[in-house]
């Protein structure tokens, strides 16, 4: 029998779809996707049955699933981005797993990479951050009280915060508790890798006055840290350093 396919569709650009995801969906009989979050365009010559998961409760959403996949359909449910970041998957798989139905995951390419490439940014630069942290905040879902936005601020990384645009002068006034100066590199991209995204740029101080002049409420993604700033002094990494040996080549220093 055919497993249940997990898909990461991606950020929205239909040439972000990894090539095995697009052969699923083209031998695809039965589709489950996220509603207007999944670009139409991927959808676009399909010869499978469509289901918009975006109104179903999670038993007719599983239903569907077991039910095509015991016909021996070829089932996908297709996530965006990556399904392993915030795709409320578990709950999915943990009920195929219930019914006796097997399933895969393959991945996506993540907003958060979309984003990142929208800006031009190396979210990891030499001494300036080494660490990332996804995350989102409190709303609706509660997130655990040691994961807040201003206990993770202490430690002055990058982060790159979902869901959670609508709530952008909450989320400031979180990170500035935390530690980030005013004066951090703060930005904002709007449906990263469509036709119409948009990005905005600014530091913790403004960028929330320029998120609700642009009138951006949902399906964004913020970014923070000193790894976003536009210029400033480098420091370069050592992997290509003249001076710096490793297993692919011998350093003019030595070392």
């Amino acid at each position: 029998m055919n497993p249940v396919y997990f898909v990461g569709a991606g950020p929205g650009d239909p040439e972000l779809l990894t090539l095995k995801g697009q052969r699923l969906l083209d031998q695809a009989e039965v589709i489950v996707y996220a509603g207007s979050l999944v670009n139409p365009a991927l959808l676009t010559g399909l010869k499978a049955e469509l289901h918009d998961s975006s109104r179903l409760e999670l038993e007719a959403l599983v239903g569907l699933m077991i039910k095509a996949q015991r016909q021996n359909r070829r089932v996908v449910r297709l996530h965006t981005g990556d399904p392993s970041l915030f795709g409320a998957i578990r709950e999915q798989m943990d009920a195929l797993d219930a019914a006796g139905v097997p399933w895969r995951v393959v991945p996506g390419v993540s907003s958060m990479a979309a984003a990142a490439a929208a800006l031009g940014a190396e979210l990891t630069l030499p001494e300036v951050a080494q660490t990332v942290i996804v995350t989102r905040r409190a709303g609706r879902t509660p997130v655990p009280e040691r994961e807040g936005l201003a206990s993770l601020a202490r430690h002055q990384a990058t982060m790159l915060i979902f869901l959670s645009v609508g709530m952008i002068e909450q989320v400031v006034a979180e990170l500035r508790a935390g530690g980030y100066p005013a004066d951090t590199p703060a930005a904002v991209v709007e449906k990263a890798s469509w036709p119409e995204e948009r990005c905005l740029r600014g530091t913790l101080e403004d960028i929330a006055v320029k998120v609700r002049a642009a009138g951006i409420t949902k399906t964004a993604l913020i970014a923070v840290g000193r790894a976003l700033a536009e210029s400033g002094p480098r420091v370069a990494s050592r992997l290509y350093d003249r001076e710096f040996s490793h297993a692919c080549r011998q350093g003019r220093g030595g070392g």
